[in-house]
């Protein structure tokens, strides 16, 4: 299957498929004569199981070392787990530092008439 097949198949933009192969990530089974990727049922697989960590947020490292326990039979789950757990943990923490700008924020427009007149807390507080 050539390049944008195997994108549609993934659910992944062709520039992202040509990315993840130019890094070694996930690369096509073979390159046809005219050096077009060719990509097989293991490397769409491989595509659609880096679409969905990444979808998660992993990074491509954390996808790389993902991957390569997913093609170890012998991998044990402590070690996807662990590295799910260290995703799960930046999550949890964005959302306190989310959280905490809301709050912020939430109180700063409470804070605002909202009128015609110039005196913004919003305005006072960022300057």
């Amino acid at each position: 299957m050539n390049i944008s097949g195997a994108a549609k198949a993934a659910g992944l933009p062709v520039k992202t498929v040509r990315y993840y192969a130019d890094i070694g990530l996930v690369e096509p089974a073979a390159r046809t004569a005219a050096g077009y990727r060719d990509y097989d049922d293991a490397s769409l697989r491989k595509l659609s199981f880096v679409g969905r960590a990444r979808g998660f947020g992993f990074s491509i490292a954390q996808c790389r070392e993902l991957l390569g326990l997913y093609q170890d039979a012998d991998r044990s789950s402590a070690e996807v787990k662990e590295i799910a757990s260290a995703r799960l943990a930046e999550i949890r923490a964005k959302q306190c530092e989310l959280q905490v700008l809301h709050d912020e924020l939430a109180h700063l427009v409470d804070a605002c008439c909202g009128d015609a007149r110039p005196d913004c807390p919003i305005i006072d507080y960022l300057s």
